[in-house]
């Protein structure tokens, strides 16, 4: 979807296996919108996301890997969000800086406030116009999980995810940008059009004119 104007930026978040890598890419087929991705949309992302996600590497400090995933998204932002946004096209991202608060803050513990500053940094300003989170129950995302191969982030547990799915909810009520909560259970479809529904409701109809 591309526009006169600047491009809309649409983020979704959720814990590991809540199935919004999937509905991302519905998403952006349905709004004809770049679809991107965090960590690794970039030559340098894909070097920082194989650190901080392949359980063969060396094991990463809290701080680090917070370091390194803001780092992930100046470049990212740099090179893939911010020229298509000025270039009027809508982008869907899986993960953006809500990401970093629920994982790194909520998950791992590190300071919130610093977290805070430490993502407005690395993103100049650039926030998501809509936050969608896919919200399914820690045991449901788990059970989906069992059906691949397990990232260093999957394989934290299950109190790590209730940690990071709290964090999502905390963020939700703290914040002052739109969020949209989606139920993530049930068929796929469903979800979508829940997903569809909350993000035309929350951006407009030049949403539902589907350019």
């Amino acid at each position: 979807m591309t526009d006169g104007g600047r491009g809309r930026l649409i983020a979704l978040e959720g814990i590991d296996g809540c199935g919004k890598s999937t509905q991302a890419r519905l998403l952006a087929d349905r709004l004809g919108a770049l679809l991107t991705f965090e960590p690794g949309a970039t030559a340098l992302g894909r070097s920082l996301r194989s650190l901080l996600l392949d359980r063969d590497q060396p094991p990463v400090a809290e701080r680090a890997e917070a370091l390194l995933m803001v780092a992930d998204r100046a470049q990212h932002l740099a090179e893939v969000v911010t020229p298509a946004l000025e270039a009027g096209t809508w982008v869907v991202t899986d993960r953006y800086s809500a990401s970093t608060l629920a994982y790194q803050g909520y998950g791992r513990g590190l300071d919130a406030s610093g977290l805070h500053q430490l993502v407005a940094w690395a993103t100049g300003g650039t926030d998501p116009d809509v936050t969608v989170l896919i919200d399914v129950p820690v045991d449901v995302a788990a059970a989906r999980r069992r059906e691949s191969h397990e990232d260093r982030f999957e394989a934290q547990g299950v109190q790590f995810q209730r940690r990071v799915a709290e964090g999502y909810q905390r963020l939700v009520t703290e914040a002052t940008r739109p969020w949209l909560v989606v139920d993530g259970t049930g068929p796929v479809d469903e979800v979508a059009a829940r997903v569809w529904s909350g993000v035309e409701n929350c951006l407009g109809p030049e949403v539902g004119s589907e350019r």
